[in-house]
This record gives structure tokens, sequence and C-alpha cells, in this order.
């Protein structure tokens, strides 16, 4: 194997060929004791290598791959393993060691995984969204990333791309998202730091003020039962002007929480926002609607299906109603929470006190007194649920119940109505 007389430069690596078609090892000086670095020269690839020896016997391991690594880069790394061999250690036995452990190494993708399982999953009612966000924009760019070499720029990155697209407030859930899931791997141990360390989001956070005003109250009531919705969505966008629930608790509504004889929905502590037990007196109007509801049950023991699946609609399905139809039902553009907001508003405003609508609306109350106040103040909430239904009777809202009771009952009409119920529960129709 030829060595030269003199230390490779950039062009004398870039003009080293094959000697009769073989594959051929060039070498520098070697520095005595410390071994050598050579280029390995095949038809098609030049590869940066390192000879030195340990207990009598001589050792090589490769550096890099040529021109991918410079050959100052080469030089640094040999530099280094060199330092390695002078403090005892080898550095081919530490290379291998280091390909192995990154064979076994946790992606982004498995790290994704495992938040969703462990975390996500178990402790928070929005996980579908997590999920979402990291499936759509995360994963697509640093899914086959090792998490310990993702570096703060590619998150940066990443976000600026969605900023990009139009979707500032996406990149700001995304960031959130990311942020969590990156805490969750310091937490258990698997990074010592995360990347999204001191980032800032990358958009101003923007406070809704979005609320309907009586003729839109009463334009959203005269229209959404026309419009063409799976009932179940209609239904529960009208049960979250009605209740002022927040809109992922009342997509999830499960039949065992309701109680129709005593007219209460009970919202168990797992699937509060504040993670307290809440009971929603239900008016009579809600009643009724959720009576149409059962029409359409399909057996998963949820109030509003799928349409797809028959188990509980997600969040974002009420919210997807309201974009695509939101010319017919407002003057502007609204969200399911922002229903919330404007029935707290106008319950205000017909009268129902600042501390019972608190309570209807399962605000924390952070005051001391708080501490020792445990009345349920359901007498005050149902009170008024009924004068904010009251309210909305003179808007129109009988019309709009009866209209969706005939949609419930000519939903399940027919033989068909059979058939997808027994598909659904895996049986097998004549």
């Amino acid at each position: 194997m030829p060595t030269m007389t003199v230390p490779f430069t950039d062009r004398l690596v870039a003009s080293l060929k094959t000697r009769d078609g073989k594959r051929t090892v060039y070498w520098e000086p070697s520095r005595h004791g410390a071994g050598a670095l050579g280029v390995r020269v095949s038809e098609s690839t030049k590869t940066f290598v390192y000879m030195y020896w340990r207990d009598g016997k001589a050792k090589m391991m490769t550096v890099g791959r040529y021109p991918i690594m410079s050959l100052s880069e080469a030089h640094k790394a040999v530099g280094d393993a060199m330092l390695d061999l002078e403090r005892g250690g080898d550095p081919a036995e530490k290379q291998v060691a280091e390909n192995e452990r990154k064979k076994v190494a946790t992606t982004v993708s498995d790290l994704a995984t495992e938040y969703l399982e462990k975390h996500a999953k178990p402790l928070k009612k929005t996980w579908k969204e997590d999920e979402r966000i990291l499936n759509h924009d995360v994963l697509p760019v640093l899914g086959r990333r090792r998490i310990e070499d993702v570096r703060r720029r590619e998150v940066v990155q990443l976000l600026d791309g969605i900023v990009a697209r139009g979707s500032p407030i996406a990149a700001n859930r995304c960031l959130a998202v990311t942020r969590k899931m990156f805490n969750f791997a310091v937490k258990r141990g698997l990074l010592e730091h995360s990347p999204c360390t001191v980032m800032d989001s990358p958009a101003r956070p923007q406070r809704r003020e979005r609320l309907l005003d009586t003729e839109e109250v009463q334009t959203f009531l005269t229209h959404l039962p026309d419009l063409p919705l799976w009932p179940p969505t209609a239904m529960a966008l009208l049960v979250e002007l009605m209740t002022a629930q927040r809109s992922g608790e009342v997509v999830s509504i499960e039949w065992v929480d309701v109680n129709l004889d005593e007219a209460v929905w009970t919202i168990p502590a797992k699937k509060a926002k504040n993670r307290k037990t809440h009971r929603v007196p239900l008016s009579a109007p809600v009643v009724r609607l959720l009576n149409a509801a059962r029409l359409i049950d399909m057996g998963k023991g949820v109030v509003f299906p799928s349409r797809a699946d028959g188990a509980a609609m997600v969040q974002t399905a009420t919210a997807r109603a309201l974009h695509r139809h939101h010319a017919t039902l407002a003057k502007e553009p609204f969200s399911p929470h922002d229903l919330r907001r404007t029935a707290a508003t106008h319950m205000a405003s017909i009268g129902v006190p600042r501390l019972v609508l608190s309570k209807v609306l399962n605000h924390v109350d952070g005051a001391v007194t708080a501490i020792y106040d445990r009345y349920s103040y359901d007498a005050e909430k149902r009170e008024a649920l009924d004068k904010w239904a009251a309210h909305l009777e003179t808007l129109g809202l009988e019309a709009t119940v009866a209209k969706l009771e005939a949609k419930a009952n000519w939903q399940v009409e027919g033989k068909w109505w059979d058939k997808r119920k027994a598909r659904l529960d895996g049986a097998t129709t004549e």
C-alpha cells in the first residue's frame, strides 16, 4: 500500500485513483506510535480511514466518506482518535459501540409513539389533536431523526414552514405539542436537554372576542336544522349553545353520564378541563334533543356518534361543520368555542349573576373562600339554564328542536339503518 511522502492536501486527495483497477489505500506519513490517516480508493468512492497499533496489533477504523467529510474534518476526527488512544481508549471499539447504539437509538417517531401512549392518551382529553399535529407536521420532517441529534434550528425551520403556508396559530400549537413531547423525553431520561427550550411562539396569540349577536343567534337557530349535516353533528352544536359547555366535553358525552329522568348531565373529572366533576342541569329543550339523539344510537354508548364508526365524534367535527357553513349561519366565521362565549355573554345580559354563570361554565374559582365553599349550586345553575332556554325560545328554538327531532326520525327509517348498525357491529344481514 503506497505511503505519501507529504501530508494529504485537498488537491491530492481529489486526484487519487485506484491502481490496476483494484481498491487501493494511500497513507499519510505515520506519526510514530499514533498511527496514520489513509484514503481508501475504489472505482466509485473514497473513504478516510485511520490505522493505529494497540497491544502490538494493527487496527483500522473508518473515519468518513470523502467529499461528504472534508480533509480538515478527517484530520480533526483522527486527532480526536489519537487523543483517545493516548488516554488508554480504543477508537475502533468505541466506534463499534457507537454504531450499535445508533441501531437502537430512539427516533422522533419512536418518541412520538411513547409520548402518546404513556402521557397524552392517559392524561389529555385532547390527545387525538396531539396525534394529528405530530403525524401531519412533525413526523414527516423529523420522524427518522434520532432524538439526541435534533437541533433547535431544525425545530425553528419546521415552525417557519408552517407559518409560511399561512398557519401561524397552527405553528404555535405545533411548538406546544413538540415541546411537551421533548420534555417528556427529558423526564424519562431519554434526553438530557430538550431542543425546544427557550423558544418563543412563532405567532403572537390572539385573544378571541367573537360572539354571535341576537340576530346571528336567531339566524343560527333558523338555518342549523336545514344544513346538509349528519344529525348528531347539528345536535352537538345546538347543545353547545344551550348548555354553554366546552365543545370537547359535548362531543364526547356518553349515555352513562346522562340521566334524562332527572335532567342532569354529569361531566366526569377525567373529561372536565379542570379535572373536577361538573353537573350540568338540562333544560327541557335539551332533554328533547337528547331523546331524539337516542334514536341514532349505534351501540357504542355515545350520545353523538360519528357517522363512520359509531364512536364519539372527534372534537374537530363541529368546527369543520361551522367552517363549511358559517356563511349561512352568521355574518362572520365563528368556532364552537364562540358558541360557549355567546351563551355566557347573553346569559349575563338577561340577568344571570356572575357567580352562577361561573358555576355553569365550570370555571376554577381561585378565591380563598372557594376552598371552603362546597355548595353545588345545582338549583341556581338549573334556573340560569332554564332562563337561557326561555330566551332562546323567543328566537326560534322550538322550531329548531322540532326539525332536528324530525331529521332523527327520518334518519332511522327503513331497513338501511338496521343494516348500517349491523355492519358496525360486525354482523351480517340477509
